[in-house]
This record gives structure tokens, sequence and C-alpha cells, in this order.
């Protein structure tokens, strides 16, 4: 089986303080550390247990700049055996539907069994892994947290509300969405990044994908970023349990809760 898996390059909140910038209509991106989005980690996880049972390849890849290089090197080494970069000025100010657009030229050039997305990544549209679906014309699955190859097939399982699980039966080629808790993302050492470091990882412009710049230039622009007003603070109810519940259903009262 053939598993292409989409990755991106985002901010690493854990390393950076998040700031507005002066327009107000994105982050200060100055100077901030950058990982790889987190959902894709487990998406590329997956995609390396899947292999491992029914075998076949991972080829990994990922729309940015020069720097999103070291994403693909990162899970090459985590195990995918290729790395594929989408590179070109074109692609810098494009939107989630010109994103897909360019991964689904990439996906033409290759003969894939099943493509994986992270269930969301920085911007928190989770768009891309539907979009690529609906252009290619084949079954797509969003927050998948459990899969099973069956021939031709695969078992899929979703998160749905309320902590419920809902199963399908998919045929492939498809495109999958994944969310985190699937697996448990493998660690990668400094052994495995020493030994991709100086593999080639070829890169595709506009013209190498036959894709027209205008065809994947943004049609949605963000428009403003605010921080949200802060409320009130909590209110603690002291006392013993049949006070704090006394208290408690009064306050739901006079608030309009209870009647």
């Amino acid at each position: 089986m053939e598993i292409l898996v989409c990755v991106k390059r985002v901010p690493d909140t854990s390393e950076n303080e998040i700031e507005l910038n002066g327009a107000g209509n994105d982050i200060d991106r100055d100077d901030l550390v950058y990982s790889v989005n987190e959902w894709d980690n487990y998406a590329v996880e997956e995609a390396l247990q899947i292999v491992d049972k029914v075998g076949g390849g991972v080829t990994v890849i990922s729309v940015g700049d020069d720097e999103s290089e070291e994403v693909l090197r990162r899970e090459m080494a985590m195990g995918a055996d290729k790395g594929i970069l989408l590179s070109d000025d074109a692609f810098e100010e494009t939107d989630g539907r010109g994103i897909a657009a360019v991964l689904k030229a990439a996906v033409d050039k290759g003969n894939y069994d099943l493509i994986l997305t992270g269930a969301q990544a920085d911007d928190g549209a989770a768009q891309v892994g539907g979009m690529l679906a609906a252009m290619m014309d084949v079954p797509f699955a969003s927050l998948v947290n459990t899969i099973e190859v069956d021939g031709d097939k695969l078992k899929i399982g979703r998160e749905i509300e309320g902590g419920n699980q809902e199963m399908h039966e998919i045929s492939m080629p498809c495109v999958l969405s994944i969310q985190t808790g699937i697996n448990e993302p493998r660690y990668v050492g400094i052994r495995g990044i020493r030994k991709v470091a100086s593999v080639e990882i070829p890169t595709m412009g506009a013209a190498d994908l036959g894709v027209d710049a205008a065809a994947v230039a943004a049609r949605v622009k963000r428009a403003d970023y605010f921080l949200p007003d802060l409320g009130e603070g909590a209110e603690i109810l002291e006392g013993d349990t049949d006070e704090i519940i006394e208290k408690l259903i009064e306050l739901l009262k006079a608030k309009g809760g209870l009647k």
C-alpha cells in the first residue's frame, strides 16, 4: 500500500508566546520556533503502522518554503520513505482551497492508495483534507481514530459528540483526516535525524505541477484577529455540601437557569 501523508510546519505553541501583529490580521511571526503540526505526527505514525502490517511505502509531503524541509526530514527520520516539498511564490498567500489544489496536482503525479492529513493545523480550519478529497472525487472521513485494513477497503472509527464512536467501511483510494490519540507517535532520535540529513528532497513548483498561479490564489482572506474580552472571575461557593447545593440552586434560579 502506498500512503501519502500531508504535513505542515507550524508555530510551536509550547515554545512561543503568541501575540498579534501590528495590523491585527495575523500572529506576530518574528522569531517564532516552528515544528511539525501535532495532528500530522499522528497521521505519519498511523501510516507507518499500516505499512508495517501490510507492506508498501510512506511518502510525506508539505506545501511551504525551504524551511519546511525540516519537518519533512523529521518525519523521514521517524520512518517515512520519501519526502516531497511543494514550494512556489504562488503558494505563499493562498488559502485552504488553494493548498488542496496544489496537493491534488501533486497526488495526480503519483499513485497512492491512501492519503492522510491531520485533523486540523495551526489555523484550526480543518478544511484541506475534505477539499482535497472532493477535488479527487474520492471518499473522505474526518476525525478518524481507528483504522483496520480489509483488502481494498478500510474499517475506520470516527470520534463523534458525546464520547461515542462511529464505525464505517470506506473504499480506497480515499482521504482520511487523523485525530490525536489514534496511536502514540514514536520517538525521533538524533541518529535518525542524521541518517536523513543528506537525503535529497525534490521540490516542485507551480510549473512542475502544471498549476496556474491564478487558480490557487486565495479567495478567502483573514480580515481580523482579536483577543476575546476577559469575563468576570468564577464565584467560589463555600460551606458544607448541603449549603453549597442550596446556594447553587438559588444562583441558577436568579440567572434563569432554573424556574
